[in-house]
């Protein structure tokens, strides 16, 4: 199943522009020297196996060996290095699936701020212990990344503590974007990346950051059936309220806050949907376990799998897919491993 952007929408050059100032990306070379000494800075490798079967020049850009397995640490470690000392000595309030939270957490350790991670109620063990081996508290709530968000925010303003969106944030989003910055260092002349999306915040900044270098890369933005609220949303022109089903990918699951900015920015930054079904996303893990002998998470599966469904796209191209994170459950590991 996949859904391509009309021709009209939002995704002309001055909408690209338009989305980057108001995202704040401009800055991102200020960012990625202010988090540099938080963050790693991950390789972009290229595969054999996916280049010859794909016949395209396929590179995987590796946020599964980023500190905490996961892009999380480069939005959360922006935002919190911009708040003010009254602000940090109040403590901060996240709400998570599991990587924003790990994120969040080890950030928070390393700049010596408390805080609480929400968690909806069926969040993966790993990833539970993964908050707490950094110090975080964590606490459940919700079954719906966006019950969770909406708690947490409504807990942080009772309290008096700074809320750290996953996505809704230009500062997030702009520390995010310097996985984009990489890409550009590394591969200047890539013609399309994919990338999984739930909230919208990493293909938010990325995407900016890579228009703006050319405006002519493609950016694929890929969600699975069980849970595309963003790609529906863009394509009925409105933040929607639907029902999210349990998926493989559970680090893009969930709904979207009614004000969310990655909103506009998707709609603007984003030339092509893919949706893959929960057997895609499975095939796509084990394939890339299997040729490249790493392990990575459902959301990750998303986006190799939304490669593999435009294989007729990227032949004789150069494709990026962002490998956005490596936190799996050994039961869903297993799971996997069956099928």
């Amino acid at each position: 199943p996949t859904a391509r952007r009309p021709s009209d929408s939002a995704g002309s050059a001055s909408g690209w522009r338009a989305a980057t100032r108001t995202a704040a990306i401009r800055s991102v070379s200020t960012v990625s020297d202010r988090i540099a000494d938080f963050v790693t800075r991950t390789p972009l490798s290229r595969s054999a196996g996916f280049s010859r079967d794909l016949s395209a020049e396929v590179y995987f850009k590796l946020e599964n060996r980023q500190r905490t397995g996961s892009f999380k640490i480069r939005g959360a470690t922006n935002r919190l290095l911009t708040l003010s000392e009254e602000q940090r000595s109040r403590g901060c309030v996240a709400a998570s699936s599991g990587n924003h939270g790990a994120a969040v957490a080890c950030a928070m350790q390393q700049l010596g701020i408390t805080g609480i991670i929400f968690v909806p109620e069926h969040t993966s063990r790993a990833k539970v212990e993964k908050i707490r081996s950094y110090g975080g508290t964590v606490e459940f709530f919700g079954s719906d990344g966006l019950d969770t968000e909406q708690h947490a925010r409504e807990y942080a303003r009772q309290h008096g503590m700074f809320y750290l969106s996953p996505y809704n944030d230009e500062e997030v989003i702009a520390g995010q974007g310097t996985c984009g910055d990489e890409i550009i260092e590394d591969l200047p002349d890539v013609d399309i990346v994919f990338v999984a999306v739930g909230g919208g915040g990493l293909v938010a900044g990325v995407g900016a950051v890579l228009k703006s270098h050319n405006p002519g890369i493609r950016i694929v933005g890929c969600q699975p059936v069980a849970s595309a609220v963003m790609m529906r949303s863009v394509e009925a022109g409105e933040i929607l309220e639907l029902p999210s089903e349990p998926t493989l990918s559970d680090g893009t699951a969930g709904g979207i806050e009614p004000d969310a900015i990655t909103f506009a920015l998707n709609q603007a930054v984003v030339d092509d949907w893919v949706e893959v079904d929960e057997e895609q996303i499975a095939a796509a893990m084990r394939r890339y376990m299997g040729s490249e002998g790493e392990v990575v998470e459902g959301a990750a599966g998303v986006a190799i799998a939304g490669m593999l469904e435009r294989a007729a796209d990227v032949a004789g191209k150069k494709v990026v897919v962002i490998i956005c994170g490596g936190n799996v459950s050994d039961e869903v590991l297993a799971r996997v491993r069956q099928n």
